[in-house]
């Protein structure tokens, strides 16, 4: 259901309302002016980044190019190139099914082809119904509980995927709390699955802020780390993001006053989680279980297919880094080390997860005009790439 009217606080002094309520604009434009007042920007996830509507050349300048991340043998983080065939999954399953569902785009729109991609694989691409019982379970970012009543959710690409025998969904956890607290809340929600799903591939998804929040659970439950069959980078924040840098923790917590807000004061940490140096020194005391899988989906969009809520964060995180950026992370640093890279999207952060345009028209106008995104098709290629992946190990076994 579309809301009334979208978040957007005119110069006249008016301010317009969401679902009715204008207390959601006047937190939002609160947080923006703490955040103005500081000469501060609010980067990561979906409702930091809303507050750019109260509103220096890059270090790099956008490229079609990958450098530092390379697929050659031994390169510097160890990755596998899953590139051709997921293009193929996905562009079957785009092709098959794709226009009937919301904001279809041709594959080599939504998927950017680099010169170094493989040739396809040419194997067939099994587009029937899975048997193969996983469970996919997202981890989302920064605030989004705090946003969660007001951008009600379609679920659609969760719905999409179930009609296909995946079942998938989300992980509650605290939207401006640090990973060592979400990462309790994963392990209580693992900890408590039923019985029958004691023997499904578990696949968690971490979105943005949700990769740091899985990496803190695997570290310090690792009696549950069994139950983890695979996880995926989807646009995370594996090595943060400088953005992080440049905001305070009083400026998350005016996100708290948003009616609806579900995101608790336990602590409000995520921006240091969020650090690069905090990435950097937690990759250095720790390892990932070398028992799962790693899987890297990145988001890397054409400068003109990132919203005008975002414009202002992806110059920003390229004068402080590299233009070749969604807006909150630059495409190097959503790479967990060690992983299978499946694709790169041409999506901005918010289009890789978030459906504003599917819920707010106005807002959409405004802010997320860059929205459209196959999340459907997205989703069910990650999930049918998985299935082979793990089908061929086991077989391999």
């Amino acid at each position: 259901m579309a809301a009334r009217v979208a978040p957007v606080a005119h110069a006249n002094g008016h301010i317009e309302t969401v679902n009715g309520n204008p207390q959601v604009i006047i937190a939002l434009c609160r947080v923006s002016q703490s955040a103005r007042s500081r000469s501060k920007t609010i980067g990561l996830g979906l409702a930091i980044s809303l507050l750019s509507a109260c509103s220096s050349q890059p270090q790099v300048p956008f490229s079609y190019t990958l450098e530092p991340l390379s697929f050659e043998p031994g390169n510097t983080y160890n990755v596998t190139d899953g590139r051709a065939r997921f293009r193929e999954i996905f562009c079957a399953a785009n092709t098959d099914h794709g226009e009937s569902l919301p904001d279809y785009r041709p594959c080599e729109d939504a998927l950017v082809r680099f010169e170094d991609e493989p040739e396809p694989t040419g194997e067939p691409v099994d587009l029937g119904i899975s048997s193969a019982g996983l469970l996919g379970k997202m981890v989302p970012g920064l605030a989004y509980s705090c946003i969660k009543a007001w951008l009600h959710h379609d679920n659609s690409a969760p719905n999409h995927v179930a009609t296909l025998g995946y079942e998938t969904g989300f992980i509650q956890v605290e939207g401006i709390a640090s990973s060592e607290t979400n990462a309790t809340l994963i392990a209580d929600y693992i900890a408590g699955l039923e019985a029958e799903h004691s023997e499904r591939p578990l696949i968690l998804f971490g979105y943005s802020k949700g990769v740091p929040d899985i990496f803190a659970f695997l570290k310090a439950y690792p009696d549950l780390t069994n139950r983890v069959a695979a996880v995926v980078s989807y646009a995370g924040a594996v090595w943060g993001s400088p953005l992080a840098d440049t905001a305070d923790e009083k400026q998350l917590k005016w996100l708290t006053h948003i009616p609806g807000a579900e995101c608790e004061r336990k602590d409000s940490k995520a921006l240091e989680t969020l650090s690069p140096a905090n990435r950097v020194a937690w990759f250095a005391e720790n390892t990932l279980p070398e028992h799962i899988r790693y899987y890297s989906v990145i988001a890397f969009p054409d400068p003109e297919n990132i919203s005008n809520g975002l414009q202002r964060f992806h110059r920003q995180l390229g004068e402080l880094k590299d233009a070749r950026n969604d807006s909150q992370v630059v495409f190097y640093d959503q790479v967990i080390p060690g992983s299978t890279v499946l694709g790169f999207f041409n999506a901005d952060h918010w289009a890789m997860s978030v459906p504003i345009a599917r819920q707010h028209e106005i807002t959409q106008a405004v802010f997320a005009d860059q929205n459209d995104f196959p999340r459907e098709i997205a989703l069910e290629a990650i999930l049918r790439y998985i299935e082979e992946d793990l089908a061929k190990d086991r077989a391999g076994s």
